[in-house]
């Protein structure tokens, strides 16, 4: 099969033959329909992820079941399937405390490897899934089954940033009707944000960004006010749209310790602020008592949305279906995997919402 190798961080991923094993104990294989490119890859072949190399990236992915492993259970070959990179035992604390994404099990995958290239070398699948590749070997807790008539390219987005987006708002947060809500950002997650705050009932939404037009289209999923956080001042903005008080909410989905900050200073009394962005490693987060005490402010995270994969997908599409989520318009643009290099450039230039690498079924 193919896939798209990084060797080198920061340069252009390889496209190469590679081989795979069959799947182990509890294992699936996945023949990949539709991957997208998430900031998350880009980090990760870039270096700041402080991954092993050679590695191949991906994550945000759907297919269908190929092969099955001992023990796997609710899955069979033909199975239209999302994969997500989070797994959960069913056994752990977290898990029996129904907090399956944040499963405390060490996962052969963090370590082993299922692909090779023709030197003989492993390829590390990034966060467990390593999707910029024609098939893929997951946990079959990572794979969810899904109807056959949902559309693969708009289910793949259900694997990382449609969950992490909508999920921080609903799940995380628990935002309730007439909630102030800001979003710091409008690519693909805080889009998402936008849509779980219009769902759940907020009012005023306010997108924050830097790019005029990214901002025009947030308008499109919920935003009912914007700030051009390059042109004005955006905390005294976003108090003057909130009638001086501040934002109960907000939403940090950039990868970025100045706009945590920032966000904080949006908040009002006892206003939530949520880090969803990964930020590089490196970076420190310096705050003050004062930031906090005073206005008995919060900052809390949220790691891909907080959701119940098995039952927080199915509603999802059944929201896709009916028309209350917007998954189509999401999709900017499709490339084949030869392409895929142009995608992450197009991405990296903030063009779009997702970039899909679609493969041939």
């Amino acid at each position: 099969m193919k896939a798209a190798v990084c060797y080198e961080f920061g340069k252009p991923l390889i496209i190469e033959e590679v081989t795979i094993d069959p799947p182990k104990k509890g294992e699936v294989k996945v023949k990949v329909a539709a991957t997208a490119i998430c900031h998350t890859d880009i980090h990760a072949i870039g270096g700041e992820m402080r991954r092993d190399l050679p590695m191949v990236a991906g994550h945000e992915t759907s297919g269908y079941i190929e092969e099955v492993g001992e023990d796997v259970t609710g899955l069979k070959p033909g199975d239209p399937v999302v994969v997500s990179l989070v797994a959960s035992c069913g056994k752990c604390y977290y898990c029996l405390q129904g907090l399956p994404h944040l499963c405390e099990y060490n996962w052969p995958l963090n370590t082993e490897c299922r692909m090779h290239n023709q030197r003989g070398q492993d390829l590390l699948q990034l966060l467990k899934v390593g999707s910029f590749a024609e098939e893929i070997i997951v946990d079959q807790s990572q794979a969810v089954k899904i109807p056959q008539d949902m559309p693969m390219e708009q289910a793949s987005l259900l694997g990382c940033g449609v969950i992490t987006g909508f999920g921080a708002v609903v799940n995380r947060a628990a935002v309730k009707p007439f909630s102030r809500v800001v979003v710091i950002g409008t690519g693909g997650v805080g889009i998402n944000s936008l849509q779980g705050a219009a769902f759940a009932g907020a009012h005023p939404i306010i997108a924050v960004d830097v790019l005029d037009a990214k901002l025009e289209m947030a308008k499109q999923f919920g935003a009912t006010h914007t700030v051009n956080a390059g042109q004005s001042d955006a905390v005294e903005a976003v108090k003057k749209m909130t009638g001086g008080r501040g934002a109960d909410f907000v939403f940090i989905t950039v990868a970025s310790i100045a706009a945590i900050k920032q966000g904080i200073a949006m908040c009002g009394a006892r206003g939530l602020t949520v880090i969803v962005g990964v930020a590089a490693g490196k970076d420190n987060l310096l705050l003050t008592a004062g930031d906090f005490m005073r206005m008995e402010r919060m900052l809390t995270g949220c790691f891909m949305g907080s959701f119940n994969l098995k039952l927080g997908i199915p509603r999802l599409i059944e929201l896709y279906q009916s028309g209350r989520l917007k998954l189509d318009e999401l999709v900017t643009a499709r490339y084949p995997l030869e392409r895929i290099n142009d995608a992450i450039a197009s991405t990296e230039r903030g063009e779009v919402i997702r970039n899909v690498i679609v493969f041939n079924q």
